[in-house]
């Protein structure tokens, strides 16, 4: 078995969610955090949301799909948010 070098491009999302955590905690200074899960999905949810509706160029049908999620609760979480729907560049 050989060791692979691996580029930062190639590294899991989850590489870099461990890395801004271990720095998270390490400011926390040894205080403990409150609902950690609640902030993390608050922290992450609405940038994947509008990183997604970029990639799919405003299309909540497709954003959906490539969410997993169906368009009624994706269109919940973007009022959740206050994120505005976007037009479709194609319209």
């Amino acid at each position: 078995m050989s060791a692979q070098k691996t580029s930062d491009s190639t590294k899991p999302l989850s590489h870099y969610v461990a890395h801004s955590l271990d720095g998270f905690f390490k400011a926390l200074n040894g205080h403990a955090p409150k609902d950690l899960y609640g902030m993390i999905l608050e922290q992450v949810e609405a940038p994947l949301l509008r990183a997604t509706l970029k990639y799919c160029d405003g299309n909540q049908s497709r954003a959906a799909s490539v969410l997993g999620l169906n368009r009624a609760t994706l269109r919940k979480k973007l009022r959740h948010h206050k994120i505005k729907e976007q037009p479709s560049a194609r319209a």
